[in-house]
């Protein structure tokens, strides 16, 4: 891994790991705000909840050592979550502005997974 690619992992990684776990917070906290955001969507409150911490448990698995599959898993999640959103603001009519934060994570989770390390990744050779 060049040592570029390995500056942009971590750079990645890390917002992804500070946007995942404070919009995780704030659901877990039912906020204000993201509690109308749910309503305005049509999704029920409780679903903060359970995405806010599967948002923690993920930021948990991508920053610990070993265990690729579970940072597999992690990520896939990520992406359905940021992805989702982004879908669920643009079905509901949501502002334009209201995109940007959805959309930055789907970013940054794409980033990090394709520029992770090797020890990182599942090893398909040696199953």
């Amino acid at each position: 891994m060049t040592k570029r690619n390995k500056i942009t992992y971590w750079i990645a990684i890390i917002w992804l790991s500070l946007g995942m776990m404070s919009t995780g917070i704030v659901q877990l906290i039912n906020m204000k705000e993201e509690v109308q955001y749910m309503l305005d969507m049509g999704y029920p409150t409780y679903f903060l909840t359970i995405i806010g911490a599967w948002k923690m448990l993920g930021v948990i698995v991508i920053l610990i050592p070993r265990f690729p599959l579970l940072k597999e898993w992690a990520y896939a999640g990520f992406f359905f979550i940021a992805s989702g959103a982004v879908l669920s603001h643009v079905a509901a009519g949501s502002q334009p502005g209201e995109l940007f934060g959805p959309v930055l994570l789907l970013v940054l989770t794409v980033i990090s997974w394709y520029f992770r390390p090797a020890d990182r990744k599942i090893n398909l050779a040696t199953k």
